[in-house]
């Protein structure tokens, strides 16, 4: 990549690509029942593998020929350069003047890489071994409390990406965590977060891990504290330690670790810093769930499998880094979505995970895409030219079905949707049918879960017409309200089973695309300024919540009206 190319990013309007596919979009009207009659081989020219990954594209509104003309819009664009430049450690986060490396956190050890001359492939290792060496102290029981009790409660205290990343994982790999041991999640500042969190926790068995790079996020160091009176007050309640200086010290040392680079505000917090594990200023936070924020996640499912982890994500890097563009399942997938942001004018898009495992994934993806690419600027400082970003939502399974598919199915918008599937669940169980002795045919539940998975694709695909409506005997009146015009757009992806493995690859896939749109939208994807605002303003607020009338005088009428409402309920 050119530094002109670094410094101002292509319009990507202004490309020929880009007008082809406005004329394209105009002329295009979608009929996937005719385009799958007219060519038998779709499926198969439309599904690639990536990893582990079985991506069907071919229910997608596109033509060979809007494909060829995306590919081309990312020629335009200089995907590849800036794709090479992100894995090379050139500061492509231009606004933090930052490298962006999140891919190096699960490069192999033997393959080194140097960034502004520091040894990042080693620097990552040694991290890494701390990580697993704290890990397995826990998991051993070798790791006790003030009482010398082994650790069965680990308490992940975060917010953003040091919450949403190891939660969404946890979650995920369940059938992977250490029998004894569970972890649970605190990243809100409602005080109700911290108080059900701990309610039923012994203290004695109770580790917390305080999740923050700066040390200084104020909803997780205001509940780091609010975590750390519990423990004390409970720690004096049982007789555990004397209600003293040194006896509180003791607690804390023994009962907190951090993961963060501040080490002196660590150390103030009362956490050795030698049980402090750091990452780097190249690695954003909803990137970090393999870095040393994933700490809970390590000790929840051991080194070993968390080595498997990272593996997966460094599967689709390699992937992402060197497959041709037409079979890059993260560039075609990235080039799909700007496909039906900017030309087929869809606003939202649904991951919709067959595999209740799953149900934190689409949650985890509202950070990671919204974060990223909700952005106004170019990454120059100039105003977008075309809209950016989507609103990305779902749920899990046949949950979604009795909910929201209605919309997607018969309403007026148009929702690109992602169906994901894993072909052996964790916990293959049968319906026994009859008199219990004999399991019929397809009394397998989760091949009875996966036939509404190939079935909804389908639906949406090819609806049903009115005619055949009409032929199941419907009522004239009721044809219209029964008729699915189809025609509506999903990718299937279908993993052999949820490993840690596959799900690195799922969420590096997700990466992935969301570079991909950013590269063609000319956005920074890597910074986040828009969520600092009023984080700013709720420190200046503050004061006049609590009575400070010269704070509460300074707030616009609304502002102050809220604040004098709240006050007088609270009272």
């Amino acid at each position: 990549m050119t530094s002109e190319q670094a410094r101002v990013p292509v319009d990507a309007t202004t490309t020929h690509a880009w007008g082809s596919l406005t004329e394209l979009s105009a002329n295009l009207v979608p009929d996937l029942r005719g385009w799958f009659a007219a060519d038998p081989d779709r499926a198969g020219r439309y599904t690639h593998q990536a990893a582990d990954l079985h991506v069907d594209l071919s229910k997608n509104l596109v033509t060979d020929e809007v494909l060829a003309t995306l590919l081309a819009l990312a020629d335009e664009v200089g995907l590849t350069e800036r794709r090479d430049a992100m894995f090379a450690g050139e500061h492509i986060n231009v606004t933090e003047d930052r490298a962006v490396l999140h891919t190096a956190l699960r490069r192999p050890s033997d393959q080194p890489l140097t960034v502004d001359g520091q040894d990042v492939t080693g620097d990552v290792a040694d991290e890494l071994a701390k990580v697993y060496a704290f890990a397995e102290k826990v998991r051993s029981g070798e790791w006790t409390g003030v009482t010398g009790e082994r650790v069965r409660t680990v308490v992940n205290i975060g917010i953003g990406g040091s919450d949403l990343g190891p939660v969404m994982a946890y979650e995920a790999l369940e059938p992977f965590v250490q029998d004894g041991l569970e972890v649970r999640f605190v990243s809100n500042i409602d005080p109700t977060d911290v108080a059900q969190k701990t309610a039923d926790l012994d203290p004695t068995t109770t580790l917390f891990i305080v999740a923050s790079k700066t040390f200084g996020t104020l909803e997780t160091l205001t509940n780091a504290r609010l975590a750390r009176d519990w423990l004390w007050r409970s720690l004096v309640a049982a007789g555990a330690i004397e209600d003293s200086d040194e006896g509180r010290s003791d607690a804390v040392a023994k009962h907190f670790v951090a993961v963060s680079t501040a080490l002196d505000k660590v150390e103030a917090f009362g956490i050795d810093p030698a049980n402090a594990f750091g990452f780097w200023d190249w690695v954003g936070g909803r990137y970090s769930v393999d870095s040393a924020i994933g700490t809970s996640l390590a000790v929840a499912i051991g080194p070993d499998a968390f080595a498997d982890l990272l593996a997966g994500f460094h599967a689709m890097d390699e992937h992402f880094r060197t497959t041709p563009l037409d079979q890059n399942v993260p560039v075609l997938m990235g080039l799909l979505n700007v496909w039906y942001t900017n030309f087929r004018n869809a606003h939202t898009h649904a991951v919709l995970p067959y595999a209740q495992q799953l149900h934190r994934f689409p949650a985890y993806l509202q950070q990671l895409t919204m974060e990223s690419n909700g952005k106004s600027v170019r990454w120059d400082g100039s105003p977008v030219t075309t809209d950016t970003g989507e609103v990305f939502w779902g749920e899990p399974g046949t949950n979604g079905q009795h909910a929201f598919y209605q919309l997607i199915h018969q309403g007026t918008r148009l929702i690109p949707a992602d169906f994901i599937a894993v072909a052996n669940p964790a916990y293959p169980l049968t319906d026994a049918v009859g008199d219990g002795k004999d399991v019929a045919a397809g009394a397998d539940v989760h091949g009875l879960f996966l036939a509404n998975f190939f079935a909804q694709t389908k639906a949406l695909a090819f609806g049903k017409t009115p005619d055949e409506v009409r032929a199941e005997g419907v009522a004239e009146e009721l044809v219209s309200a029964r008729t699915f015009p189809g025609n509506r757009p999903t990718t299937s992806i279908l993993a052999p089973a949820l490993t840690p493995s596959v799900l690195g690859q799922l969420v590096a896939l997700y990466e992935h695309i969301t570079f991909v749109q950013g590269v063609v939208w000319g956005i920074d994807s890597f910074d986040q300024w828009g969520v600092e605002l009023g984080k700013k303003l709720a420190l200046e607020i503050a004061p006049a919540v609590v009575g400070d009338e010269a704070a509460l005088a300074a707030q616009d009428p609304s502002t102050a009206a809220l604040i004098t409402r709240y006050r007088e309920l609270r009272a």
